[in-house]
């Protein structure tokens, strides 16, 4: 069973770039609330097929952002790679009547394992499963509890569009808040070319699996759901902390 809840606002976020031919990246934000609420990026990208749009780690934009969006074709799937987002998919879904592709994990909120899910997929996912993209494949780092993929769209040399195992948050930037700027610094976020030190430690993956699935993908660019997109020699940049693990 789900439980259906109202869908979150939109948030801070700029303006949709096109990284590569058909492929358009967008930073906005999330806030984690508690006594002192937590403000920090986080990542969309959106690939266009003709006048289709897939949707991979959805970030809910504001109707001047949306507008932007629909001028780029009709948005026809959303896809989950990452367990500890997809807060906004089912506004994607309830607008433009999208098809939801997720890894298999449930929707919690949070970090909150508990109670009933907030969310079904139309369709879950593994690294069998053929996507609504051409020449695009998933890897499930199925170690990790709940899993994680890593979509890899097979142009350019290779293009990794990743959840939070592969971020680049080199620097912060507007879309964090104060308590972001501090906290995530201490805490070991605030690094290029890093696994994610949030994700490590909430859903412990094997890091032989880690390093194992790094070395069988041949990519060079990394298109990450928090940070700086990384274009170029991204398989060699974010080696030694791989190995590191």
């Amino acid at each position: 069973m789900t439980k259906e809840r109202p869908f979150p606002k939109a948030q801070m976020h700029g303006d949709l770039v096109e990284l590569f031919p058909g492929i358009h990246f967008v930073t906005g934000s999330v806030t984690l609330g508690g006594p002192l609420p937590v403000r920090f990026s986080r990542n969309m990208t959106v690939v266009r097929q003709d006048d289709d749009l897939t949707i991979i780690n959805s970030v809910r934009l504001s109707e001047p952002g949306l507008k932007a969006l629909e001028s780029l074709g009709k948005v026809r799937h959303v896809i989950r790679i990452a367990s500890f987002h997809g807060m906004d998919d089912p506004f994607y879904k309830d607008r433009y009547g999208a098809t939801v592709w997720s890894v298999d994990a449930p929707y919690f909120s949070g970090f909150d394992s508990t109670g009933e899910p907030y969310f079904t997929p139309d369709r879950v996912v593994d690294g069998n499963s053929d996507l609504p993209l051409k020449n695009a494949r998933l890897t499930l780092l199925s170690s990790a509890t709940p899993c994680e993929g890593l979509l890899l769209i097979e142009r350019e040399g290779g293009i990794v569009v990743a959840g939070d195992c592969l971020q680049n948050w080199a620097t912060t930037n507007r879309y964090f808040n104060l308590p972001a700027r501090l906290m995530m610094r201490l805490l070991g976020f605030i690094k290029p070319h890093n696994v994610g030190p949030g994700w490590l430690k909430a859903a412990k993956p094997d890091p032989g699996e880690i390093r194992k699935v790094m070395a069988e993908i041949d990519f060079d660019h990394v298109l990450p759901a928090h940070g700086d997109p990384v274009r170029g020699n991204a398989k060699q940049l974010y080696a030694p902390v791989v190995a590191a693990l």
